[in-house]
Protein backbone atom coordinates (compact mmCIF):
# COMPACT_ATOMS: atom_id res chain seq x y z
CA UNK A 1 0.00 0.00 0.00
CA UNK A 2 1.14 3.20 -0.39
CA UNK A 3 0.59 6.84 1.26
CA UNK A 4 0.92 9.02 -1.65
CA UNK A 5 -1.87 11.64 -1.82
CA UNK A 6 -4.22 12.16 -5.13
CA UNK A 7 -5.79 15.47 -5.92
CA UNK A 8 -9.04 15.31 -8.63
CA UNK A 9 -9.70 18.02 -10.80
CA UNK A 10 -13.77 17.78 -11.51
CA UNK A 11 -16.61 15.25 -10.68
CA UNK A 12 -17.58 13.95 -13.77
CA UNK A 13 -17.35 9.88 -14.81
CA UNK A 14 -13.51 9.89 -15.26
CA UNK A 15 -12.68 11.63 -12.10
CA UNK A 16 -15.33 9.62 -10.16
CA UNK A 17 -13.83 6.42 -11.09
CA UNK A 18 -10.29 7.37 -10.88
CA UNK A 19 -10.85 8.68 -7.43
CA UNK A 20 -12.59 4.98 -6.26
CA UNK A 21 -9.72 3.34 -8.49
CA UNK A 22 -6.92 5.17 -6.84
CA UNK A 23 -8.30 5.02 -3.15
CA UNK A 24 -8.43 0.68 -3.63
CA UNK A 25 -5.12 0.84 -4.53
CA UNK A 26 -3.93 2.97 -1.32
CA UNK A 27 -3.75 6.49 -2.04
CA UNK A 28 -5.64 9.49 -0.58
CA UNK A 29 -7.99 11.17 -2.55
CA UNK A 30 -9.57 14.24 -2.58
CA UNK A 31 -12.00 15.61 -5.46
CA UNK A 32 -12.23 19.33 -6.09
CA UNK A 33 -15.65 19.75 -8.28
CA UNK A 34 -16.60 23.53 -9.19
CA UNK A 35 -20.69 22.53 -9.11
CA UNK A 36 -22.43 21.66 -5.93
CA UNK A 37 -23.51 18.00 -7.59
CA UNK A 38 -21.75 15.31 -9.05
CA UNK A 39 -21.54 13.61 -12.53
CA UNK A 40 -20.42 16.33 -14.46
CA UNK A 41 -22.54 16.23 -17.73
CA UNK A 42 -24.24 13.12 -16.47
CA UNK A 43 -25.94 15.07 -13.63
CA UNK A 44 -29.80 15.79 -13.29
CA UNK A 45 -32.29 18.28 -13.53
CA UNK A 46 -35.21 18.41 -10.82
CA UNK A 47 -38.11 20.62 -10.64
CA UNK A 48 -41.47 19.58 -9.35
CA UNK A 49 -41.22 16.52 -9.23
CA UNK A 50 -40.13 16.18 -12.59
CA UNK A 51 -36.51 14.79 -13.48
CA UNK A 52 -34.25 14.66 -16.43
CA UNK A 53 -31.02 13.58 -17.27
CA UNK A 54 -28.38 16.79 -18.42
CA UNK A 55 -26.31 14.37 -20.55
CA UNK A 56 -26.71 10.73 -21.38
CA UNK A 57 -30.03 9.00 -21.10
CA UNK A 58 -28.53 5.66 -22.83
CA UNK A 59 -26.19 3.52 -21.19
CA UNK A 60 -24.35 1.47 -23.90
CA UNK A 61 -21.80 -0.94 -23.56
CA UNK A 62 -22.86 -2.61 -20.28
CA UNK A 63 -19.80 -4.71 -20.08
CA UNK A 64 -17.80 -1.15 -19.09
CA UNK A 65 -20.10 -0.90 -16.32
CA UNK A 66 -20.22 -4.47 -14.78
CA UNK A 67 -16.29 -4.27 -14.98
CA UNK A 68 -15.90 -1.41 -13.39
CA UNK A 69 -17.71 -2.08 -10.25
CA UNK A 70 -16.07 -6.03 -10.59
CA UNK A 71 -12.55 -4.09 -9.99
CA UNK A 72 -13.81 -1.90 -7.18
CA UNK A 73 -14.82 -5.41 -4.83
CA UNK A 74 -18.23 -4.45 -5.83
CA UNK A 75 -21.11 -5.03 -8.32
CA UNK A 76 -24.46 -2.69 -9.45
CA UNK A 77 -26.76 -5.02 -7.51
CA UNK A 78 -24.63 -4.38 -4.66
CA UNK A 79 -24.83 -0.62 -4.62
CA UNK A 80 -28.27 -0.88 -5.62
CA UNK A 81 -28.16 0.02 -9.10
CA UNK A 82 -31.23 -1.40 -11.10
CA UNK A 83 -30.65 -1.13 -15.09
CA UNK A 84 -34.23 -1.23 -16.64
CA UNK A 85 -33.63 -2.32 -20.72
CA UNK A 86 -35.61 -0.55 -23.05
CA UNK A 87 -37.33 -2.54 -25.73
CA UNK A 88 -37.44 -1.23 -28.21
CA UNK A 89 -34.27 0.44 -27.89
CA UNK A 90 -35.62 3.32 -29.97
CA UNK A 91 -38.23 4.50 -32.69
CA UNK A 92 -37.09 6.53 -35.75
CA UNK A 93 -39.23 8.38 -37.37
CA UNK A 94 -38.80 9.50 -41.10
CA UNK A 95 -40.59 12.55 -42.58
CA UNK A 96 -43.35 10.81 -44.68
CA UNK A 97 -44.95 9.52 -41.60
CA UNK A 98 -43.07 6.20 -41.71
CA UNK A 99 -40.72 4.83 -38.87
CA UNK A 100 -38.40 2.32 -37.46
CA UNK A 101 -38.28 0.75 -34.33
CA UNK A 102 -35.00 -0.76 -33.72
CA UNK A 103 -34.26 -3.68 -31.68
CA UNK A 104 -32.10 -6.26 -30.17
CA UNK A 105 -35.04 -8.88 -31.33
CA UNK A 106 -33.71 -9.90 -34.70
CA UNK A 107 -36.81 -11.23 -35.74
CA UNK A 108 -38.18 -7.85 -35.57
CA UNK A 109 -35.31 -6.17 -37.68
CA UNK A 110 -36.04 -8.78 -39.88
CA UNK A 111 -39.94 -7.86 -40.77
CA UNK A 112 -38.57 -4.12 -40.72
CA UNK A 113 -35.28 -4.63 -42.31
CA UNK A 114 -36.87 -6.43 -45.45
CA UNK A 115 -39.79 -3.94 -46.01
CA UNK A 116 -37.06 -1.44 -47.13
CA UNK A 117 -34.65 -3.89 -48.62
CA UNK A 118 -36.37 -6.50 -49.87
CA UNK A 119 -36.44 -10.34 -49.42
CA UNK A 120 -32.78 -10.63 -49.51
CA UNK A 121 -32.27 -7.45 -47.02
CA UNK A 122 -31.59 -9.51 -43.55
CA UNK A 123 -28.32 -10.94 -45.59
CA UNK A 124 -27.57 -7.28 -45.89
CA UNK A 125 -28.25 -6.94 -41.71
CA UNK A 126 -26.36 -10.13 -40.84
CA UNK A 127 -23.11 -8.92 -42.79
CA UNK A 128 -23.43 -5.32 -41.24
CA UNK A 129 -23.88 -6.67 -37.43
CA UNK A 130 -20.77 -9.03 -38.23
CA UNK A 131 -18.20 -5.72 -39.15
CA UNK A 132 -19.62 -3.95 -36.87
CA UNK A 133 -19.51 -6.71 -33.75
CA UNK A 134 -15.71 -6.93 -34.95
CA UNK A 135 -15.08 -2.75 -34.85
CA UNK A 136 -16.32 -3.00 -31.29
CA UNK A 137 -14.41 -6.23 -30.38
CA UNK A 138 -11.23 -5.52 -31.69
CA UNK A 139 -11.68 -1.62 -30.64
CA UNK A 140 -12.11 -2.92 -27.08
CA UNK A 141 -9.20 -5.34 -26.97
CA UNK A 142 -6.51 -2.40 -28.98
CA UNK A 143 -7.71 0.54 -28.82
CA UNK A 144 -9.98 0.99 -25.73
CA UNK A 145 -8.05 -1.26 -23.37
CA UNK A 146 -4.56 0.52 -24.19
CA UNK A 147 -2.71 3.51 -23.64
CA UNK A 148 -0.48 5.42 -26.47
CA UNK A 149 1.94 7.94 -25.42
CA UNK A 150 3.36 7.97 -27.83
CA UNK A 151 3.67 7.65 -31.94
CA UNK A 152 5.30 4.17 -31.73
CA UNK A 153 2.46 3.23 -29.60
CA UNK A 154 0.89 2.51 -32.80
CA UNK A 155 3.33 0.78 -33.84
CA UNK A 156 2.57 -2.44 -32.14
CA UNK A 157 1.92 -5.42 -34.50
CA UNK A 158 -1.14 -6.54 -33.07
CA UNK A 159 -2.59 -2.67 -33.25
CA UNK A 160 -1.24 -2.70 -37.22
CA UNK A 161 -2.76 -6.32 -38.10
CA UNK A 162 -6.01 -5.25 -37.14
CA UNK A 163 -5.67 -1.51 -38.40
CA UNK A 164 -7.59 -2.10 -41.55
CA UNK A 165 -10.19 -4.64 -40.65
CA UNK A 166 -11.27 -1.48 -38.10
CA UNK A 167 -11.73 0.89 -41.96
CA UNK A 168 -10.66 3.32 -39.83
CA UNK A 169 -9.72 5.34 -43.52
CA UNK A 170 -13.48 5.02 -44.52
CA UNK A 171 -16.61 6.64 -43.35
CA UNK A 172 -19.69 5.22 -41.45
CA UNK A 173 -21.71 6.29 -43.98
CA UNK A 174 -19.67 4.29 -47.00
CA UNK A 175 -19.76 1.30 -45.21
CA UNK A 176 -23.07 1.16 -44.22
CA UNK A 177 -23.58 1.31 -47.88
CA UNK A 178 -22.29 -1.63 -49.24
CA UNK A 179 -24.80 -3.37 -46.66
CA UNK A 180 -27.95 -1.62 -47.41
CA UNK A 181 -29.50 0.11 -51.00
CA UNK A 182 -32.53 2.13 -49.21
CA UNK A 183 -31.63 5.28 -47.86
CA UNK A 184 -34.11 4.92 -45.02
CA UNK A 185 -32.15 2.53 -43.73
CA UNK A 186 -28.63 3.69 -44.45
CA UNK A 187 -29.70 6.82 -41.87
CA UNK A 188 -30.78 4.72 -39.59
CA UNK A 189 -27.85 2.71 -39.10
CA UNK A 190 -25.47 5.81 -39.27
CA UNK A 191 -26.96 8.65 -37.11
CA UNK A 192 -24.90 6.94 -34.01
CA UNK A 193 -22.20 8.75 -35.28
CA UNK A 194 -23.92 11.41 -33.57
CA UNK A 195 -22.99 10.36 -29.55
CA UNK A 196 -19.29 11.24 -30.53
CA UNK A 197 -20.74 14.14 -32.11
CA UNK A 198 -19.78 13.46 -35.22
CA UNK A 199 -20.76 13.88 -39.17
CA UNK A 200 -21.75 10.13 -40.28
CA UNK A 201 -20.19 10.94 -43.58
CA UNK A 202 -16.79 11.88 -42.22
CA UNK A 203 -17.17 9.65 -39.13
CA UNK A 204 -14.20 6.56 -39.38
CA UNK A 205 -16.16 3.40 -40.04
CA UNK A 206 -15.04 2.11 -37.03
CA UNK A 207 -17.65 3.60 -34.94
CA UNK A 208 -20.15 1.76 -36.47
CA UNK A 209 -19.26 -0.15 -33.21
CA UNK A 210 -22.29 1.84 -31.54
CA UNK A 211 -24.68 0.52 -33.41
CA UNK A 212 -23.32 -2.96 -32.54
CA UNK A 213 -23.63 -2.36 -29.07
CA UNK A 214 -27.22 -1.26 -29.12
CA UNK A 215 -28.82 -4.01 -31.33
CA UNK A 216 -26.23 -7.08 -29.65
CA UNK A 217 -26.58 -5.62 -25.90
CA UNK A 218 -29.30 -3.10 -26.09
CA UNK A 219 -29.84 0.14 -24.55
CA UNK A 220 -30.38 0.17 -20.72
CA UNK A 221 -32.01 3.49 -18.35
CA UNK A 222 -30.67 3.14 -14.68
CA UNK A 223 -33.69 3.69 -12.44
CA UNK A 224 -33.61 7.33 -10.93
CA UNK A 225 -31.41 8.81 -14.52
CA UNK A 226 -28.23 8.22 -15.31
CA UNK A 227 -26.39 9.62 -12.23
CA UNK A 228 -27.16 6.76 -10.19
CA UNK A 229 -24.21 5.08 -11.89
CA UNK A 230 -21.77 7.73 -10.86
CA UNK A 231 -23.13 8.10 -7.25
CA UNK A 232 -22.89 4.67 -6.79
CA UNK A 233 -18.98 4.74 -8.11
CA UNK A 234 -18.51 8.50 -5.70
CA UNK A 235 -20.13 5.86 -2.73
CA UNK A 236 -17.77 3.09 -3.10
CA UNK A 237 -15.08 5.53 -3.23
CA UNK A 238 -16.03 7.80 -0.24
CA UNK A 239 -16.17 4.39 1.85
CA UNK A 240 -12.50 3.87 0.26
CA UNK A 241 -11.78 7.14 2.02
CA UNK A 242 -11.99 9.71 -1.05
CA UNK A 243 -13.32 13.03 -0.02
CA UNK A 244 -15.98 15.10 -2.04
CA UNK A 245 -15.59 18.59 -2.46
CA UNK A 246 -18.12 20.42 -3.97
CA UNK A 247 -19.00 24.18 -4.72
CA UNK A 248 -14.81 24.47 -4.97
CA UNK A 249 -13.04 26.23 -7.67
CA UNK A 250 -9.68 25.09 -8.98
CA UNK A 251 -7.71 28.19 -10.13
CA UNK A 252 -4.28 26.58 -11.05
CA UNK A 253 -2.01 23.65 -10.79
CA UNK A 254 0.97 24.17 -9.22
CA UNK A 255 4.47 22.21 -9.84
CA UNK A 256 7.72 22.32 -8.35
CA UNK A 257 11.30 23.75 -9.70
CA UNK A 258 12.07 20.30 -10.56
CA UNK A 259 9.28 20.06 -13.00
CA UNK A 260 7.13 17.64 -10.84
CA UNK A 261 3.31 18.75 -9.74
CA UNK A 262 3.34 19.32 -6.13
CA UNK A 263 -0.47 20.18 -6.04
CA UNK A 264 -3.43 22.66 -6.95
CA UNK A 265 -4.25 26.57 -5.97
CA UNK A 266 -7.71 27.08 -5.42
CA UNK A 267 -10.18 29.92 -6.03
CA UNK A 268 -10.11 30.75 -2.27
CA UNK A 269 -6.32 31.17 -2.28
CA UNK A 270 -5.95 27.79 -0.04
CA UNK A 271 -3.23 25.07 -1.87
CA UNK A 272 -3.64 21.35 -2.13
CA UNK A 273 -0.65 19.15 -1.86
CA UNK A 274 -0.36 16.36 -4.22
CA UNK A 275 1.88 14.01 -5.38
CA UNK A 276 -0.06 13.05 -8.17
CA UNK A 277 -2.95 15.65 -9.80
CA UNK A 278 -5.69 13.89 -12.32
CA UNK A 279 -7.66 16.89 -14.05
CA UNK A 280 -11.19 15.32 -15.54
CA UNK A 281 -12.05 19.09 -16.18
CA UNK A 282 -12.57 20.20 -19.83
CA UNK A 283 -8.44 19.28 -21.25
CA UNK A 284 -8.71 22.28 -23.65
CA UNK A 285 -9.76 24.50 -20.88
CA UNK A 286 -7.31 23.06 -18.24
CA UNK A 287 -4.25 23.14 -20.54
CA UNK A 288 -5.44 27.40 -21.34
CA UNK A 289 -6.96 28.39 -17.78
CA UNK A 290 -5.11 25.98 -14.85
CA UNK A 291 -1.44 25.87 -16.25
CA UNK A 292 0.81 28.21 -17.72
CA UNK A 293 0.71 29.49 -21.27
CA UNK A 294 2.31 27.13 -24.04
CA UNK A 295 2.17 27.35 -27.96
CA UNK A 296 0.45 23.54 -27.61
CA UNK A 297 -2.53 24.66 -25.69
CA UNK A 298 -3.11 27.81 -27.82
CA UNK A 299 -2.95 24.47 -30.59
CA UNK A 300 -5.67 22.64 -29.15
CA UNK A 301 -8.36 25.49 -29.04
CA UNK A 302 -7.70 25.11 -32.63
CA UNK A 303 -8.16 21.17 -33.30
CA UNK A 304 -11.17 20.29 -34.65
CA UNK A 305 -14.14 19.90 -31.82
CA UNK A 306 -17.67 17.77 -31.70
CA UNK A 307 -20.49 19.64 -32.08
CA UNK A 308 -22.83 21.06 -29.37
CA UNK A 309 -26.66 21.12 -28.67
CA UNK A 310 -29.61 23.01 -28.10
CA UNK A 311 -31.14 20.99 -25.53
CA UNK A 312 -35.33 21.62 -23.81
CA UNK A 313 -36.16 20.23 -20.70
CA UNK A 314 -40.01 20.61 -21.03
CA UNK A 315 -42.67 19.74 -18.00
CA UNK A 316 -45.83 18.05 -19.81
CA UNK A 317 -48.97 18.30 -17.62
CA UNK A 318 -49.96 14.96 -19.16
CA UNK A 319 -48.39 12.25 -21.13
CA UNK A 320 -47.99 11.73 -24.25
CA UNK A 321 -48.23 8.27 -25.84
CA UNK A 322 -47.15 8.98 -29.20
CA UNK A 323 -43.76 9.40 -28.17
CA UNK A 324 -41.37 5.61 -26.74
CA UNK A 325 -39.00 6.13 -23.96
CA UNK A 326 -36.34 7.01 -26.66
CA UNK A 327 -37.06 8.47 -30.35
CA UNK A 328 -34.93 9.99 -33.28
CA UNK A 329 -36.47 12.28 -36.22
CA UNK A 330 -34.29 12.26 -38.92
CA UNK A 331 -34.07 14.98 -41.33
CA UNK A 332 -34.98 14.33 -45.00
CA UNK A 333 -32.23 16.32 -46.19
CA UNK A 334 -29.94 14.22 -44.03
CA UNK A 335 -26.31 15.04 -45.34
CA UNK A 336 -27.28 18.84 -45.42
CA UNK A 337 -28.03 19.10 -42.05
CA UNK A 338 -24.73 17.87 -41.01
CA UNK A 339 -22.62 19.82 -43.19
CA UNK A 340 -24.35 22.65 -41.64
CA UNK A 341 -23.63 21.52 -38.51
CA UNK A 342 -20.06 20.79 -38.67
CA UNK A 343 -18.93 22.70 -41.63
CA UNK A 344 -20.95 26.02 -41.53
CA UNK A 345 -21.25 25.45 -37.21
CA UNK A 346 -24.82 26.69 -37.49
CA UNK A 347 -28.40 25.33 -36.09
CA UNK A 348 -29.55 23.31 -39.56
CA UNK A 349 -32.84 24.64 -41.35
CA UNK A 350 -34.22 21.10 -40.78
CA UNK A 351 -32.27 19.36 -37.80
CA UNK A 352 -32.30 16.02 -36.81
CA UNK A 353 -33.26 15.30 -33.15
CA UNK A 354 -33.49 13.05 -30.41
CA UNK A 355 -36.39 12.72 -27.89
CA UNK A 356 -35.94 10.93 -24.51
CA UNK A 357 -38.99 10.36 -22.17
CA UNK A 358 -37.53 9.33 -19.16
CA UNK A 359 -41.15 9.00 -17.55
CA UNK A 360 -42.04 6.33 -20.08
CA UNK A 361 -39.95 3.60 -18.54
CA UNK A 362 -38.94 4.89 -15.09
CA UNK A 363 -42.30 6.15 -13.61
CA UNK A 364 -40.56 8.62 -10.93
CA UNK A 365 -38.96 10.82 -13.68
CA UNK A 366 -42.41 12.62 -13.38
CA UNK A 367 -45.89 12.85 -11.26
CA UNK A 368 -48.12 10.46 -12.20
CA UNK A 369 -50.30 11.09 -15.71
CA UNK A 370 -47.66 13.31 -17.00
CA UNK A 371 -44.67 13.46 -18.85
CA UNK A 372 -40.99 14.80 -18.51
CA UNK A 373 -39.26 15.40 -22.10
CA UNK A 374 -35.42 16.14 -22.82
CA UNK A 375 -34.97 17.02 -26.48
CA UNK A 376 -31.55 17.42 -27.87
CA UNK A 377 -31.15 18.85 -30.82
CA UNK A 378 -27.05 18.90 -32.06
CA UNK A 379 -25.81 21.96 -33.28
CA UNK A 380 -22.57 23.99 -34.33
CA UNK A 381 -20.32 24.56 -31.69
CA UNK A 382 -19.37 28.13 -30.50
CA UNK A 383 -16.67 30.09 -33.09
CA UNK A 384 -15.73 33.61 -32.69
CA UNK A 385 -16.47 34.43 -36.58
CA UNK A 386 -17.50 38.12 -36.57
CA UNK A 387 -18.88 37.59 -39.87
CA UNK A 388 -21.16 34.77 -38.86
CA UNK A 389 -23.07 35.86 -35.29
CA UNK A 390 -24.81 33.26 -33.19
CA UNK A 391 -27.95 34.56 -31.96
CA UNK A 392 -28.78 32.48 -29.18
CA UNK A 393 -32.32 32.97 -28.20
CA UNK A 394 -33.39 33.31 -32.11
CA UNK A 395 -32.06 29.71 -32.90
CA UNK A 396 -33.54 28.56 -29.77
CA UNK A 397 -36.76 30.17 -30.89
CA UNK A 398 -36.68 28.67 -34.15
CA UNK A 399 -35.54 25.21 -32.47
CA UNK A 400 -38.47 24.98 -30.29
CA UNK A 401 -41.14 25.83 -32.94
CA UNK A 402 -39.58 22.97 -35.28
CA UNK A 403 -39.50 20.57 -32.62
CA UNK A 404 -42.84 20.71 -31.53
CA UNK A 405 -44.19 21.13 -35.63
CA UNK A 406 -42.45 17.75 -36.50
CA UNK A 407 -43.11 15.70 -33.58
CA UNK A 408 -46.90 16.60 -34.20
CA UNK A 409 -46.68 16.09 -37.88
CA UNK A 410 -44.96 12.70 -37.53
CA UNK A 411 -46.21 11.04 -34.58
CA UNK A 412 -50.10 12.55 -34.63
CA UNK A 413 -49.50 14.20 -30.95
CA UNK A 414 -51.08 17.25 -30.83
CA UNK A 415 -51.62 20.21 -28.25
CA UNK A 416 -48.07 20.21 -27.36
CA UNK A 417 -47.20 23.90 -26.56
CA UNK A 418 -50.75 23.85 -24.66
CA UNK A 419 -49.66 21.10 -22.31
CA UNK A 420 -46.22 22.24 -21.68
CA UNK A 421 -45.91 23.61 -18.50
CA UNK A 422 -42.27 24.29 -17.64
CA UNK A 423 -39.30 24.91 -19.82
CA UNK A 424 -35.47 24.71 -19.14
CA UNK A 425 -32.83 24.68 -21.69
CA UNK A 426 -29.16 24.67 -22.28
CA UNK A 427 -27.52 26.13 -25.24
CA UNK A 428 -23.45 25.87 -26.18
CA UNK A 429 -23.10 29.24 -24.14
CA UNK A 430 -24.21 27.73 -21.27
CA UNK A 431 -22.64 24.42 -21.76
CA UNK A 432 -19.53 26.42 -21.87
CA UNK A 433 -20.40 28.47 -18.55
CA UNK A 434 -21.36 25.56 -16.84
CA UNK A 435 -18.81 22.89 -17.48
CA UNK A 436 -15.86 25.09 -18.65
CA UNK A 437 -16.33 23.42 -22.29
CA UNK A 438 -14.23 24.42 -24.99
CA UNK A 439 -16.36 26.19 -27.82
CA UNK A 440 -19.45 24.70 -25.80
CA UNK A 441 -18.63 21.19 -27.49
CA UNK A 442 -20.49 18.79 -25.63
CA UNK A 443 -18.21 16.05 -26.28
CA UNK A 444 -15.02 17.58 -26.57
CA UNK A 445 -12.29 17.15 -29.27
CA UNK A 446 -13.70 15.42 -32.64
CA UNK A 447 -12.64 11.19 -32.91
CA UNK A 448 -11.58 12.14 -36.75
CA UNK A 449 -8.57 9.66 -37.33
CA UNK A 450 -5.95 12.75 -36.29
CA UNK A 451 -7.62 13.27 -33.11
CA UNK A 452 -7.51 9.73 -31.82
CA UNK A 453 -4.97 7.06 -30.56
CA UNK A 454 -1.57 8.93 -30.17
CA UNK A 455 -2.80 12.03 -32.15
CA UNK A 456 -4.94 12.62 -29.29
CA UNK A 457 -3.95 14.59 -26.06
CA UNK A 458 -2.21 12.33 -24.02
CA UNK A 459 -2.97 11.13 -20.44
CA UNK A 460 0.39 12.50 -18.61
CA UNK A 461 1.44 15.55 -19.30
CA UNK A 462 4.82 16.14 -21.79
CA UNK A 463 6.63 17.86 -19.05
CA UNK A 464 4.87 18.33 -15.63
CA UNK A 465 5.56 14.53 -13.89
CA UNK A 466 3.06 13.60 -12.25
CA UNK A 467 0.03 15.56 -13.91
CA UNK A 468 -2.68 13.22 -15.49
CA UNK A 469 -5.69 13.99 -17.59
CA UNK A 470 -8.80 11.87 -17.75
CA UNK A 471 -12.32 11.85 -19.81
CA UNK A 472 -13.53 13.13 -22.73
CA UNK A 473 -10.61 15.02 -24.84
CA UNK A 474 -7.73 12.90 -23.29
CA UNK A 475 -7.63 8.90 -24.66
CA UNK A 476 -9.79 6.69 -25.94
CA UNK A 477 -12.27 9.73 -25.95
CA UNK A 478 -16.11 10.92 -25.07
CA UNK A 479 -19.07 8.98 -23.70
CA UNK A 480 -19.75 7.30 -20.01
CA UNK A 481 -18.18 4.11 -20.65
CA UNK A 482 -15.33 5.30 -23.05
CA UNK A 483 -14.32 7.77 -19.54
CA UNK A 484 -14.62 4.83 -17.48
CA UNK A 485 -12.18 3.05 -19.56
CA UNK A 486 -10.05 6.06 -19.64
CA UNK A 487 -9.85 5.85 -16.32
CA UNK A 488 -8.65 2.36 -15.81
CA UNK A 489 -5.90 2.80 -18.30
CA UNK A 490 -4.87 6.28 -16.03
CA UNK A 491 -5.43 4.68 -12.77
CA UNK A 492 -3.01 1.82 -13.96
CA UNK A 493 -0.43 4.29 -15.39
CA UNK A 494 -0.53 6.11 -12.32
CA UNK A 495 0.49 3.26 -10.01
CA UNK A 496 2.96 1.53 -12.49
CA UNK A 497 5.08 5.12 -12.61
CA UNK A 498 4.91 5.26 -8.28
CA UNK A 499 5.59 1.85 -8.39
CA UNK A 500 8.69 2.43 -10.67
CA UNK A 501 9.53 5.37 -8.82
CA UNK A 502 9.96 3.31 -5.60
CA UNK A 503 12.30 1.36 -6.90
CA UNK A 504 14.56 3.57 -8.74
CA UNK A 505 12.83 7.40 -8.36
CA UNK A 506 14.24 7.54 -4.07
CA UNK A 507 17.84 8.49 -5.05
CA UNK A 508 18.91 9.02 -1.32
CA UNK A 509 17.68 5.88 -0.69
CA UNK A 510 18.87 4.11 -3.53
CA UNK A 511 22.46 5.52 -2.87
CA UNK A 512 21.76 3.67 1.17
CA UNK A 513 21.19 0.72 -0.36
CA UNK A 514 24.04 0.25 -3.04
CA UNK A 515 26.66 1.76 0.15
CA UNK A 516 25.54 -0.94 2.20
CA UNK A 517 25.38 -3.73 -0.29
CA UNK A 518 29.21 -2.66 -1.47
CA UNK A 519 30.27 -2.82 2.45
CA UNK A 520 29.05 -6.26 2.49
CA UNK A 521 31.08 -7.44 -0.21
CA UNK A 522 34.06 -5.38 1.03
CA UNK A 523 33.39 -7.32 4.28
CA UNK A 524 33.41 -10.38 2.19
CA UNK A 525 36.54 -10.12 0.18
CA UNK A 526 38.66 -8.72 2.34
CA UNK A 527 37.48 -11.69 5.23
CA UNK A 528 41.27 -12.94 6.40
Amino acid sequence: MTSSRAVIVGAGAGGIATAARLAKAGYEVTVIEKNGFLGGRCSLICREGYRFDQGPSLLLMPEVFYQTFRDLGTSLEDEHVRLLKCEPNYRIWFSDNDSLEMSTDISKMKEQIERHEGRYGLRGFLGFLNESGRHYDLSFEHVLAKDFPSLFSMMRPQLLKVLLPLHPFESMWSRVKRYFRSDKIRRAFTFASMYLGMNPFEAPGTYSLLQYTELAHGILYPEGGFVKVLEAIASVGKRLGVEFRLNTEVESIVSGPDGRVSGVRLKSGEELHADVVVVNADLVYSYNNLLPPTSYAKQLTKRPASCSSISFFWSFDRVIPELEVHNIFLAEEYKESFDAIFHRHELPTEPSFYVNVPSRIDPTAAPEGKDAVVVLVPVGHLTDDPSKPQDWQSLVNYAREVVFKTIEARTGASGLQESLVHEAVETPTSWKSKFNLDRGAILGLSHSFFNVLSFRPKIKHASIDGLYFVGASTHPGAGVPVSLQSAKIVTEAIIKAFSRQGVFGHRALWISFTSILLLVFSKLLWRP
